[in-house]
């Protein structure tokens, strides 16, 4: 699911470059450009730097960290410039900050005219250039896997249905006392590594200072800090627009966290809240591949198919990779697994035809196969199938634990709870909130009850001060992980300072399938002259010719759904 940073290269070169041209420069002393390395970052419009910061505001003698950014060059003269937009893609799981402003370029620019310049920072704990950086926990990868080989870890929680099989239910309790084992030992490894000592300088309140003090540097101290952010990057958002209210330009808030909920509940006992519109996310892929049929679906058992009757065949193979499992915890494939890469799925259409007819197949084969005549290894048939896993074993290198070390500086310390505690949550959660992700393992957020550290500053709220400047918040109707819910949260908090625009759309932000004219045209209008709806009732719809499945575009899925 969550939470697997890719390793930037590094820099190319060590010397000093000049300044790239800027709208309103302001003291660029603490700034330090470097050539962006060609083999992660082509474009020539983009250059990097460091900037240098305190690891502790709060405490000058903690000493200093700096931060590596990007920044997309406007392409208007400088005296024709907005200033600068700082984007935080959120994905502190998939590829560094600084490498997604190259891979979203295009559309970076077109949401804002050209007429900014556009800075992604590495946040801390992201990026090998960033200090402090990616954080690791164990010296090889060989010492990763072993520590949580054969466990839950490796192999995803074993449930069918509803959670409701009192065999599963008291395998799963079993493991408690080895998994709360596990992650306490897990973050002690953390805090004793090489870079351990830096844990609490990571986490949002410092990466909203860090992005305070790079407008400063850019655009003049006091500016107005103009923000995109995106998933995990809205939290931020939200942090300093109540950190720093006075300075809040043009914000776009797009696949939202509710910032109360992680301000003040347990990530591991109540993470759950995520995941409302999971379901309804996958009921649209079972219609969309009903109505695509065997030909463009091949989990489609045959023509005329009813989305009861894929929702059934997907049923029976979780069954029989299940029953597999429980007769030989060796197999190839667990249900598990399986569950894993279908919600993963479901975050982004553009990839249901690519499992539904690339790796559907594979998973079938592998069941099929483990009544003992596929001799595939278990990491054969995971390199075939891409399965996602928390702490992956796959990488070449070992996987970063920067996530944990985000989301959980950030949390709520909660010292009492215990992982038999973490797991009747998560039966609880299969049970009355998704039956196809409620009980997913592992994800991140379920380390933060027994995660070492806390970050140095963490910002609890208020998150309904008064801003300069009114925000705009975009949300699917559907997306699995950053619900609707969140969104309407912020609305709910700020009020006539904020206008939320709905998308007619299924996955994880808006960006998850094509946006149509619609969203397109209200976001470059809110980022050139500030234009919002007048209310909160504005419904785009994804861009018509995009098809999850051939022939089968988004709003005939809707319409098969009634809604």
């Amino acid at each position: 699911m969550l939470f697997t940073l890719l390793n930037l290269a590094l820099v190319t070169a060590a010397t000093t470059l000049a300044s790239p041209t800027h709208a309103h420069a302001g003291n660029t002393s603490n700034i330090e450009w470097f050539a962006c390395d060609p083999a992660t970052i082509s474009n020539v419009s983009i250059s990097c730097g460091f900037f240098h910061v305190p690891l502790d505001y709060h405490d000058p003698a903690a000493g200093e960290g700096r931060i590596a950014f990007g920044m997309l060059n406007a392409t208007v003269p400088a005296s024709e410039k907005l200033g600068t937009v700082f984007f935080n893609p959120g994905e502190i799981h998939e590829t560094s900050p600084l490498q997604s402003i190259a891979f979203n370029a295009d559309l970076l620019q077109t949401l804002t005219a050209r007429l900014y310049d556009i800075v992604s920072l590495d946040t801390r704990g992201t990026g090998n250039l960033t200090i402090p950086g990616d954080v690791f926990c164990f010296n090889s990868p060989e010492d990763q896997d072993a520590f949580f080989a054969g466990t839950i870890q490796d192999t995803g929680i074993a449930y069918t249905g509803r959670f409701e099989d009192p065999e599963d239910v008291a395998a799963l309790l079993a493991q408690a006392p080895l998994m709360q084992d596990k992650y306490e030992t897990l973050g002690q490894r953390c805090l004793e590594h090489s870079s351990g000592h830096l844990l609490k300088y990571v986490g949002s309140a410092a990466t909203v200072r860090d992005v305070a003090g790079l407008a400063d540097a850019l655009d003049g101290e006091g500016s107005a800090i103009n923000f995109v952010a995106v998933s995990y990057g809205t939290l931020v958002a939200m942090w300093l627009a109540n950190m720093f209210p006075e300075r809040v330009g043009r914000f776009v808030l797009d696949g939202v966290l509710d910032p109360v909920f992680l301000a003040t509940q347990s990530l591991s006992l109540h993470w759950s809240h995520q995941l409302v519109d999971v379901d309804s996310a996958y009921t649209a892929f079972l219609a969309g591949c009903a109505l695509a049929g065997p030909a463009a679906c091949s989990i489609a058992p045959h023509v005329n198919s009813s989305a009861s009757d894929i929702d059934g065949a997907v049923n029976a193979l979780l069954q029989a990779a299940h029953d597999a499992e429980r007769a030989n915890a060796s197999v190839p494939v667990t249900s598990g697994d399986i569950r894993m890469e279908l919600y993963g799925t479901l975050l982004n259409p553009t990839e249901w035809t690519s499992f539904a007819n690339d790796e559907w197949p594979q998973f079938v084969a592998a069941v099929g196969g483990e009544t003992g005549t596929n001799t595939s290894t278990r990491t054969e048939v995971r390199r075939g199938m891409h399965v996602r896993r928390g702490y992956g074993s796959q990488e070449n290198t070992t996987t970063p634990l920067s996530a944990s070390a985000i989301l959980c500086g950030d949390s709520v310390d909660v010292r009492d709870s215990s992982m038999r505690a973490v797991f009747n949550n998560l039966i609880a959660a299969a049970r009355n909130v998704s039956r196809i992700a409620g009980a997913e393992w592992p994800a991140e957020m379920y380390t933060c009850d027994f995660w070492p550290v806390r970050a140095v500053e963490r910002y609890q709220g208020p998150f309904n001060k008064t801003l300069a400047s009114p925000i705009l918040v975009l949300s699917n109707v559907f997306d699995p992980i950053t619900p609707l819910a969140g969104a309407q949260e912020i609305i709910t908090l700020l009020g006539s300072q904020a206008r939320l625009i709905t998308q007619q759309g299924i996955g994880h932000t808006t960006n998850s399938e094509p946006p149509s004219a619609c969203l397109i045209e209200a976001v470059v209008g809110y980022m050139v002259n500030g234009t919002l709806p007048t209310d909160n009732s504005v419904v785009c719809p994804v861009a018509e010719d995009f098809e999850p499945f051939a022939g089968v575009n988004t709003e005939m899925i809707f319409a098969t759904m009634g809604l």
